[in-house]
């Protein structure tokens, strides 16, 4: 459809809002195809609140329901937020009224995107959310336009800025005396700086990684979002001595989300994992996000960039905008929504792959020997191994990498290790990069 003048409606005005906003203002001559994209309508909690951009000529809603079904708005962009509440249910409004829908929103895409997707395809507008999945860097785009000739095996990286922003800055940390809770510390730090949220759990529990790899897993795989099959750990245990420990080892711990593809169905998981310090997801420091893509026929895609930020995160707003402006026209996700089926969940335990261990023992004679005997009985093959004291530690931590090996022999080694009376503390598990 062409047109002179796209009206659009704008639900949400934080920091990415504000973004957009500023974008459109600095951009007059923003008109694909021809037809300017013009500001018409606003919607926020608070209407009086201070905000570097100004709203005063604008139409402003209380309500984003009312806004998402203005007739005086072409567009309905929902910035709000969160899976249900407000931001949903302005979404199923707008699509309902048969407006075209563009989102930065990942937890509704990952939750909701099916039946969002078939209400509509429905209606016959277009729903879009390239910013929903790191933020400027267009991986949706990859995923859904680039890739869809081939066959896509698997899919890992990068997924969650302010967590790789924590675990960066705490191996920056080490040599140094640090505080003892150097987790805590940075996370402190983190929000002073704006990286990470007052309630940070969405973030460093994992749970907002696993809803864009969840929405990266539907268009790779030609299935549902299915988030409630993500196998989810975030980064709150990982500790100052991991870091160390794993870098001696010659490694990099990341919170690593990723999606693959088998016989027995899909497995999608978020888990902090060590990585080769010579991998390329090892080099992508700071709050940037990076991602492995991996086809039969093209071979291997990876990208990097920024995840979040109200620039990037904006521009990739504003181009779902141009998208629906030219008209571009595809399904929510790689099929059309009557034909999406959530994906069959691979058990986890069935998981094959390597382990790094680290243990907490008392430093007495024959405890190695004890850990190495109840490994080998149950089935676990040592590859390399490690014990390096530490100074004011209330034992020695010693730690070793394991052959590939199933996860439920694993899990059930270490509950055998934790009975062991030399061993002070559960054992810690952290997966090994495949990639």
């Amino acid at each position: 459809m062409t047109k002179d003048v796209w009206r659009i409606g704008v639900a949400g005005l934080g920091t990415v809002g504000g973004g957009l906003l500023n974008f459109l203002s600095e951009r007059p001559g923003f008109a694909p195809a021809g037809g300017q994209a013009v500001v018409t309508g606003v919607s926020a909690r608070s209407r009086s609140r201070p905000r570097p951009f100004d709203i005063s000529n604008l139409a402003w809603f209380d309500d984003p329901v009312e806004l998402a079904k203005s007739p005086d708005n072409d567009i309905f962009v929902e910035l709000i937020g969160g899976s249900d509440g407000p931001a949903k249910a302005a979404v199923e409004a707008a699509l309902g009224a048969g407006k075209p829908v563009v989102t930065a929103n990942k937890a509704l895409i990952a939750e909701h995107g099916a039946e969002l997707a078939l209400l509509a395809e429905t209606k016959g507008v277009p729903l879009l959310y390239e910013a929903a999945v790191m933020g400027g860097t267009p991986a949706v785009k990859v995923v859904r336009e680039a890739m869809v000739g081939d066959d896509i095996r698997s899919i890992s990286g990068i997924l969650n800025g302010t967590c790789n922003y924590i675990l960066t800055e705490m191996e920056g940390m080490l040599g140094q005396q640090g505080p003892a809770d150097a987790f805590r510390a940075v996370l402190a730090e983190a929000q002073r700086l704006g990286y990470a949220e007052a309630d940070p759990t969405m973030d460093v529990g994992g749970f907002d990684a696993a809803h864009k790899i969840s929405i990266l897993a539907a268009l790779a795989f030609g299935c549902a979002p299915n988030y409630a099959a993500a196998e989810i750990e975030g980064i709150e245990q990982v500790a100052l001595l991991d870091i160390q420990l794993a870098k001696d080892l010659g490694y990099r711990i990341k919170l690593i989300a990723s999606a693959s593809r088998s016989e027995e169905g899909v497995l999608v998981r978020v888990h902090p994992t060590l990585v080769a310090l010579n991998h390329p997801l090892a080099q992508a420091g700071g709050a940037l996000n990076a991602l492995f893509i991996e086809g039969t026929r093209i071979g291997t895609i990876y990208l990097q960039g920024p995840g979040a930020g109200a620039g990037p995160t904006a521009a990739a707003v504003a181009a779902d905008i141009a998208d629906l402006m030219t008209g571009a026209v595809r399904p929510v996700f790689q099929k059309p929504a009557g034909q999406l089926k959530p994906f069959t969940p691979v058990d986890p335990a069935k998981s094959m792959g390597r382990a790094f261990l680290r243990f907490l023992v008392k430093d007495e004679p024959g405890v190695i020997a004890a850990v190495s005997e109840t490994l080998a009985e149950a089935g676990v093959s040592i590859e390399s191994f490690l014990q390096k004291p530490v100074e004011n530690a209330d034992g020695v931590p010693i730690v070793l990498t394991t052959h590939a090996v199933a996860e439920s022999v694993l899990t059930a080694a270490i509950d055998r290790i934790a009975n062991l009376p030399s061993v002070l503390e559960r054992p810690r598990l952290l997966r090994i990069a495949r990639i």
